[in-house]
Formats: structure tokens, C-alpha cells, sequence
């Protein structure tokens, strides 16, 4: 009988397991691996560009509250792509230059197209920052029950089994409750960084979106400002 349990172990390695797998279980398990492994790739990405981003927003705040004239500002961050409050800065100037070139008058309308403008660089901006974390909250969700598919076919496996062999012996039920085990384990591997992963960007994007928003209303009352200078002296110099 111990013999026979060392050896019943033996088979029960990962490699074994998964080749002595039914076609089933192969393909449940082979797609849970390549979930976790572009959950990874998502990880990594993720990690590399919420930290650049965070550096762009720090040195264009430095950038911005450093003295340094909007019309010089603009016309540096202009000439190159941009992201973050650089790109909502960027538009809400744009916006800005457009309307005055064309002679706009009405300072509540002018203060609204700058906002729409900035509103708009903010979602695309928000857009981007939350990309793929889609897949990482449907990982999370759906691989346990993936994985608990497998399981069940694997467990209907081993009861075939018992019934073709006629035989509770541990050597004919282990490696088809071992396989079970395995589709499960291997969706809860690929579920739980998913998870932990999608909280975390998910927060990191609210805060970098907050401070886009936040940088958004300042500037509007920047602008504010200097259209009601400009409005109130082209009379004077007309």
C-alpha cells in the first residue's frame, strides 16, 4: 500500500499532470496561462508608465508655476506630442489663440469653448491611462470560474475512471483529482494579481486624473482672468 501511494505521487507532477490532461482541461489551462502571463505584461507596462507619467506631471507643474510666460509655454509644448496637464494645457491654449484670432467678443462663450477643450483632453487623456485595465478586471473575475470549469471536468474524469477500472484504489483517482486541483490553482494564480493589479492602477488613474482636473480648474480661472483683460481693452484701443 505505501509502495503503491509513492508511486501514485510520482505521477503527480505539474508536467504530468498537465499532459495526462484531457483536451478539455489543456485548453482551460493553456488560456489561463496566457492570461496571467499578458496580466504580467499589462503589470510591468503599467508600472513604467504611470511612473513617467508622474514625473511629466511634476516637471510641467514645475514648468508652469516657475514664472515662465503661457505664450512661451505654449509655444514649447506645442512643437512636440504631450500627454497629461501638458496636453490639457496645450488645448486649452490652442482653444484660447483660436478664438482671439478670430476676434471672439462674448467672454462666456470664449470661457466655455476653453473649458470644452480642456474637458476633452482630459477623457482622452483618462482614456489612455485606463487602457487594458479592462482585461485585468475581467481576468480577475472571470478566471476562478475558468479555472473551476476545469476543475469540474477534471473531477468527471476520475469518476470515469472509478467506474471503468470498478476501483476506489488511490493510483486510479489521484492524478484526475490532481489535474482538478491544478485547473484551479492555475486560475486563481492568474485571478489574484489581476485583481490586486486592477485596484491599484485603477487608483493610480483616479489620482492622476484628479490632478489633471484640479490643474484644469486653475487654469480656467487663469485664463478667466486674462480674457476679461483682453475683452476690456480692445474697446479702449479700438
Amino acid at each position: 500500500m505505501e509502495q503503491l501511494g509513492l508511486e501514485a505521487t510520482a505521477d503527480v507532477g505539474l508536467l504530468a499532470l498537465f499532459l495526462q490532461a484531457g483536451l478539455i482541461v489543456k485548453i482551460v489551462m493553456l488560456g489561463l496561462i496566457a492570461a496571467s502571463v499578458w496580466t504580467w505584461a499589462i503589470v510591468i507596462e503599467k508600472i513604467i508608465a504611470y511612473n513617467k507619467e508622474r514625473r511629466a506631471y511634476n516637471q510641467f507643474e514645475d514648468a508652469f508655476w516657475s514664472g515662465t510666460s503661457l505664450e512661451k509655454l505654449y509655444s514649447t509644448l506645442s512643437e512636440r506630442k504631450t500627454t497629461g496637464m501638458a496636453a490639457v494645457f496645450v488645448s486649452a491654449m490652442r482653444e484660447w489663440k483660436k478664438s482671439f484670432e478670430r476676434g471672439a467678443r462674448t467672454p462666456v462663450g470664449l470661457q466655455m469653448r476653453v473649458e470644452k477643450a480642456m474637458d476633452v483632453a482630459i477623457q482622452r487623456e483618462s482614456e489612455s491611462l485606463e487602457a487594458r485595465l479592462g482585461f485585468l478586471a475581467s481576468t480577475g473575475s472571470a478566471a476562478p470560474f475558468i479555472g473551476l470549469f476545469g476543475t469540474v471536468v477534471g473531477i468527471m474524469t476520475s469518476f470515469q475512471a472509478i467506474a471503468g477500472s470498478k476501483s476506489t484504489n488511490l493510483a486510479v483517482v489521484a492524478p484526475g483529482i490532481a489535474e482538478a486541483l491544478l485547473a484551479t490553482a492555475i486560475g486563481l494564480v492568474a485571478a489574484i494579481p489581476a485583481v490586486i493589479a486592477y485596484n491599484k492602477f485603477s487608483a493610480d488613474s483616479g489620482k492622476l486624473v484628479g490632478r489633471m482636473e484640479g490643474f484644469a480648474d486653475e487654469f480656467s480661472a487663469i485664463l478667466s482672468r486674462q480674457i476679461d483683460e483682453k475683452l476690456q481693452s480692445r474697446p479702449a484701443a479700438e
